[in-house]
């Protein structure tokens, strides 16, 4: 979540948009982390190739994650505006740069890079910066900003929620012509099969969707429809690489396929035995979470994560849910 939709109101309704995501953001940012480690555990020699050759990338979205965690506990330490912009500063960057890092990141996986015998990915940084990997950066930091907005619209009371719609509207339309691009792209140059034009209509029209839906302020079901898009693009991508996970491009035989690049049997099974146990717990628990802190962010007042406000709205928070 970023913050530009309000930047041109000052620190203070900002604050109130980081408020929205107070009491859920550091969980988000465990599922990153233990996205990383089951890669790690399912995929070493995924994970392995995939450093060797987005390592700098790779560093600098880890060091992007950790300064925005110093931001959401910083902002309101010192009763400052220049204190607190210069950390709203470090947010709006903290939410552009990992979207653009992820989504070249992820154009380069898709089109595939140069791996050699050893597994060690030797496409240089230059190489890494084509058009196809930008195109999905820019895909990413877009259909981001537009599902942060539309967030935005189901947590915010008041003048800034209709901010909010506001800017979902001018967003939708860049993000569907720059994702439609990026899938149509995808599909005729690095797709392996045409069954992934299922998923790929789906995406096109769950984000063709959010435009009257934004204009109806069907708040809900716009950002479901963002929800849809990513998950059916995502559906589409991986969908058109298998069996591959990392083509090469200077000579297939050095791909990386989802057999050749997994742990043994034995580890995938302890590994599926532990998510069919722990899985269903973290997912009760954050969508408890989430109900709990579904209420509206009304008033410049409320707490801002690492405040000594944080404390009294637990409390209150609390009483509205035991209200329930």
């Amino acid at each position: 979540m970023n913050v530009a939709t309000s930047w041109k109101r000052g620190p203070g309704t900002r604050g109130t948009v980081l408020r929205t995501i107070g009491p859920v953001w550091d969980g988000n940012e465990v599922w990153v982390i233990t996205g990383g480690a089951l890669l790690f555990a399912a995929f070493p020699e995924w994970y392995a190739t995939l450093f060797s050759g987005f390592y700098l990338a790779l560093l600098l979205l880890l060091l992007v994650l950790i300064v925005r965690v110093c931001a959401f506990k910083w902002r309101d330490k010192v009763d400052s505006d220049r204190w607190r912009t210069g950390w709203d500063v470090v947010h709006v960057i903290g939410g552009f740069a990992p979207a653009l890092l992820w989504g070249v990141a992820f154009g380069n996986i898709v089109a595939g890079v140069s791996i050699d015998e050893n597994r060690w990915v030797t496409t240089t940084l230059l190489e890494l910066l084509n058009p196809f990997a930008l195109l999905s950066g820019l895909v990413f930091v877009l259909l981001f900003w537009l599902h942060g907005t539309l967030y935005l619209t189901l947590k915010i009371e008041g003048p800034l929620r209709e901010d909010a719609n506001r800017w979902a509207g001018r967003l939708a339309w860049p993000a569907i012509v720059a994702g439609a691009a990026f899938l149509l792209w995808f599909q005729l140059a690095h797709s392996n099969t045409w069954l992934t034009l299922i998923p790929v209509a789906v995406a096109a029209l769950a984000l063709i969707a959010v435009v009257p839906l934004n204009r109806r302020r069907r708040e809900g079901l716009a950002f479901g429809a963002t929800t849809t898009a990513i998950a059916a693009a995502s559906i589409a991508l991986f969908g058109g690489l298998f069996p591959y996970v990392m083509p090469a491009v200077n000579d297939p035989a050095n791909s990386l396929t989802v057999a050749n690049a997994s742990s043994t049997a034995h580890t995938l099974t302890v590994m599926l035995v532990a998510l069919c146990v722990l899985m269903p717990i973290v997912l009760a628990y954050t969508v408890w979470t989430y109900r709990v802190f579904r209420h509206r962010v009304r008033d410049e007042d409320s707490p801002a994560p690492g405040s000594e406000l944080l404390e009294k709205a637990k409390q209150g928070y609390r009483e509205a849910f035991e209200q329930d």
